[in-house]
């Protein structure tokens, strides 16, 4: 296990038609560990399923992709559900949440990362029910000092009570994170009415090493303290659905960074520009590849690499 992800996974049913949804495999944490395995690098995944029938479908999902499941724990608890409306410019969402049992897990005992585990990524709607924020912000602060910490917090502000506690939360969460990805709506919703390059100065000043903001079919930047910061084009493609292209992205991120041999807290401040103009390539254009086919499907190594390769 070189990756680790902690947090929800749900069954996504996006919209085909009026009251018509179409069931998919999801959420932000398990999109990112299923992109981070076909990507090539063995990843295991913290969270509780349940025992209803899109639990079990969940767990085979993991298990038929390569998932390491040996934190994954049960509860007679209700899974997760996320409707999912399509719109032109992004995607609208109904959560269904309450009582869940990935937002029930808070074990006895953190899990314990096996020696050769690299990274750990953290984030998402987990962070929004307790017990299971509490026990995954332990989990992070636990293991803050031997793993690579990355950070997607994939707002959802329809599940937000009171978006000014929740930046409160964030800032705290700032402190036990190398590095921080989120997307331009996110940090209009973290940062309101503040310039990205001031909001990504003031998280980096909170802990982070390492900031990307990704910008859609714009691209994405990268910026770090003292430095001018890092861009990267996206590749232009069909989309046919944006779904979990945000959570491949920060996939890529991860995978290239490992396959660099760069995966520690210390070299992401030595990394030279242009290799971590490689990373943000490599990562942009998985991200491009998932949106050229429905719902959360990320490219493979191979598929990646043609890609990049292609002129």
């Amino acid at each position: 296990m070189q990756v680790a992800v902690a947090g929800e996974a749900l069954i996504d049913l996006a919209s085909t038609g009026p009251l018509a949804f179409q069931g998919h495999e999801g959420g932000g944490p398990l999109n990112t560990a299923l992109a981070c395995v076909r990507l090539g690098h063995p990843t295991g995944y913290i969270t509780q399923l349940s025992t209803d029938l899109f639990g079990d479908q969940l767990l085979r999902h993991m298990l038929a992709n390569g998932i390491d499941t040996r934190f994954v724990s049960r509860s007679d608890a209700p899974s997760t559900l996320a409707f999912v409306e399509r719109t032109p410019q992004t995607n609208r969402y109904a959560f269904y949440t309450r009582g869940s049992a990935d937002g029930t897990w808070a074990p006895a005992e953190l899990p314990v990362l096996p020696q050769e585990c690299r990274v750990l990524h953290f984030g998402s709607i987990s962070l929004l029910q307790e017990p299971a924020a509490s026990r995954i912000t332990d989990l992070v602060a636990a293991n803050f000092h031997r793993v690579l910490t990355v950070f997607d917090p994939n707002v959802r502000p329809s599940l937000i009570a009171d978006l000014a506690v929740y930046r409160e939360r964030f800032i705290g969460w700032l402190g036990s994170t190398h590095l921080l990805k989120l997307s331009d709506e996110d940090a209009a919703l973290l940062a309101p009415g503040v310039s990205l390059d001031q909001a990504a100065a003031s998280w980096l000043q909170a802990g982070p090493r390492a900031v990307v903001i990704t910008l859609g079919a714009s691209g994405a930047v990268l910026y770090r303290r003292g430095r001018a910061g890092v861009t990267v084009a996206a590749p232009r493609v069909v989309v046919a659905d944006t779904i979990g292209a945000g959570d491949t992205f920060t996939a890529g991120l991860s995978s290239a960074l490992l396959d660099a041999g760069n995966a520690s807290p210390a070299q992401l401040d030595a990394l030279p520009d242009a290799q971590w103009q490689e990373v943000l390539r490599f990562a942009a254009t998985a991200a491009a590849l998932n949106c050229t086919r429905e719902g959360a499907d990320p490219p493979s190594l191979a598929e990646l690499k043609q890609a990049l390769a292609a002129p």
